[in-house]
C-alpha cells in the first residue's frame, strides 16, 4: 500500500449561506429586541426580546468571510464535514470549526545543500518550486503542518536526483545535472508531485536555481573544466590547420606555381602547421637564395 492510500481525506464541498442577507436580519433582529425595551413593549414582549436578542447575538459568530484562491474547512466536533469555497461572506452555524486555508501559487526557494553527485563529487545544489494546494484537506488533516512537509520533501527530492546523476561528466546519453537542465527539472518536478501528492498538493514549476562544486574542489574542478576546453580548442584548431594545409598544396599543384618533391612538400607541411598551430604570431624568415 502507497503511503497515498493510508489514511486519505478527500476534499468535498459543504453547504453555508450568504452571510450578507443574514447579517442583515441578525442586525435587525437585534435592533428591534432593543426598541422594544426602549419603548416599553419589553414588558408585554419580554419572552420575545430575549429569544432576538439570544439568536442574533449567537448567529453573529457564524459568520466569515472568503477571498479569492482561499478555502475554509468546515468542522463538527472534530469530523471533517466539508470546505467552502465561495468567495465572500458566508454564514454557517456558529457552533462548527472553521480552519481557513490559502490555495494561492506559493515559491519556495531551498536552501543550498552540500551533497554528492553519482560520481561522489561534492556539490552545492539549489532548487526554486513554484506549488500550491490542490486538497484543502488533505493538506489539513493527512500531514502535520503541510508547508514544513513541503520543504522536507523538496530537499529530500533534490537530495536523490543529484545523487543519481553526475554534475557534467557521464556516459554517452545519459543525462547530466549541468548540461541537461531542462530534462533535470521535469524529473525534480515528477518526483515533487509524487511525495506531496499525499498532502494533497500539486507543484507547477521546479528549477534549479543554484548548482556549483563544492568549496573544497572548485579549484580543482576548475582546472579540469579549463583543460578540457583548452584540448577542445586545440583538436579544433589542429582540424583547421590540416584542411588549410591540404587546400594550399592542391591549390599549388593545381595552378602550377610551383613543383614540390615529397621531402619539400613535408617540409612546407610542418612550417603551415606550426605557423596556423602556434599560440603565438610567426616571425618571418625571407629566403634570398635557390630553394634547393
Amino acid at each position: 500500500m502507497s503511503r497515498t492510500e493510508i489514511n486519505q481525506t478527500v476534499e468535498r464541498p459543504t453547504l453555508s449561506l450568504p452571510g450578507v442577507p443574514l447579517f442583515l436580519a441578525f442586525v435587525l433582529a437585534i435592533a428591534f429586541s432593543i426598541y422594544l425595551f426602549v419603548t416599553g413593549a419589553g414588558d408585554t414582549y419580554f419572552g420575545a426580546a430575549i429569544v432576538l436578542i439570544g439568536l442574533g447575538s449567537v448567529g453573529m459568530g457564524g459568520f466569515y468571510s472568503i477571498q479569492p484562491n482561499e478555502a475554509v474547512a468546515i468542522l463538527l466536533f472534530g469530523a471533517y464535514r466539508g470546505t467552502d469555497r465561495a468567495t465572500g461572506l458566508r454564514w454557517v452555524w456558529p457552533w462548527l470549526t472553521r480552519k481557513k486555508i490559502s490555495m494561492r501559487v506559493r515559491n519556495v526557494t531551498s536552501d543550498k545543500l552540500k551533497v554528492n553527485d553519482k560520481d561522489g563529487n561534492p556539490i552545492e545544489i539549489a532548487a526554486n518550486v513554484v506549488w500550491r494546494v490542490q486538497d484543502s484537506a488533505q493538506a489539513l488533516f493527512d500531514v502535520d503542518d503541510y508547508e514544513r512537509f513541503s520543504r522536507i520533501e523538496i530537499d529530500t527530492a533534490l537530495r536523490d536526483i543529484a545523487a543519481h546523476y553526475s554534475y557534467d561528466h557521464a556516459a554517452e546519453g545519459e543525462l547530466t545535472l549541468r548540461g541537461h537542465a531542462e530534462d533535470v527539472a521535469t524529473l525534480l518536478g515528477q518526483r515533487l508531485n509524487q511525495r506531496l501528492a499525499v498532502g494533497g498538493m500539486a507543484v507547477d514549476e521546479a528549477r534549479i536555481s543554484h548548482l556549483a562544486y563544492a568549496t573544497e574542489i572548485a579549484g580543482a574542478m576548475l582546472k579540469r573544466q579549463q583543460a578540457q576546453a583548452i584540448l577542445a580548442a586545440r583538436q579544433l584548431i589542429v582540424m583547421g590547420a590540416v584542411g588549410m594545409v591540404e587546400s594550399a598544396l592542391e591549390q599549388l599543384s593545381v595552378r602550377g606555381v610551383v613543383t614540390l618533391d615529397e621531402e619539400r612538400k613535408a617540409q612546407m607541411v610542418s612550417n603551415l602547421l606550426v605557423v596556423l598551430c602556434a599560440d603565438r604570431e610567426a616571425q618571418p624568415v625571407v629566403n634570398a637564395g635557390s630553394l634547393y
